[in-house]
């Protein structure tokens, strides 16, 4: 196919057309969603919890964690867990959690029987070196925004981190992926200054969450890599 990128080892493409065209002819994927997903998922299994994606924000979640006797992480958890990074940062191990997000989530539900990896600034390295002892061709796929209608809107900040993660990849980059990683090494020497300013960040700062953008930014912070097994992200041993 024309789109598939298939004859480079890395392959790098947006969303949920990404996952479905990338997917079936790789692999491994890695799922970027910096803000906050991916970041969420690190911060939580590097905690020892076991992360349940779940695609809508609606009744349908809480009936979901109910079911699976786990936490649903939203806006009215009795412990103040939800879709941000900063409000996990101090989970006790083992809790099961079921994180809703319309990007990160369901594109994490969406790649069928390839390996999923969520990837995020702060563990960059370690999920390219996973993925890589999996198999050479890799799809990254950032997750991007969404417009008020409903589709995609392309990201800085999720660009950045796709870049972050080719960066540590070997094999040959598709051109798609080497502009993600371009981009990255142009902006890495301040990541954090980038992102605040771009309109994700600026949402985020507006709604009173920085801190949510300075962890998201600590580059390579961490070694913890989640790993999508049984419907769920837990941490690779």
């Amino acid at each position: 196919m024309l789109f598939d990128q298939s004859d480079y080892d890395i392959r790098c493409e947006w969303g949920e057309k990404g996952v479905s065209t990338l997917a079936p002819i790789s692999d491994v994927v890695i799922i970027v969603d910096v803000l906050s997903f991916s970041t969420s998922v690190e911060i939580a299994a590097s905690q020892g919890a076991v992360v349940y994606p779940y695609r809508w924000k609606d009744e349908t979640a809480a009936e979901f964690a109910d079911s699976i006797e786990a936490e649903l992480a939203d806006e009215n958890n009795k412990r103040g867990y939800c879709l941000s990074p900063a409000s996990l940062q101090a989970l006790p191990s083992g809790i099961r959690l079921v994180l809703p997000s319309p990007n990160g989530s369901s594109l994490s539900l969406s790649t069928g029987s390839t390996a999923t990896i969520a990837g995020c600034l702060r563990n960059c390295r370690a999920v390219a070196e996973s993925a890589m002892r999996k198999g050479g061709t890799v799809a990254v796929v950032p997750a991007g925004e969404r417009w008020d209608e409903g589709t995609l809107r392309p990201s800085v900040e999720d660009l950045l981190g796709a870049g972050a993660v080719i960066a540590h990849l070997r094999g040959t980059l598709s051109p798609e992926a080497r502009v993600a990683m371009a981009a990255f090494e142009v902006l890495s020497s301040n990541l954090l200054e980038h992102i605040k300013k771009c309109s994700s960040g600026r949402e985020k700062i507006a709604r009173g969450e920085l801190g949510d953008v300075i962890i998201a930014c600590e580059l390579n912070a961490s070694v913890c890599v989640g790993i999508l097994t049984n419907g769920a992200y837990r941490q690779e041993e």
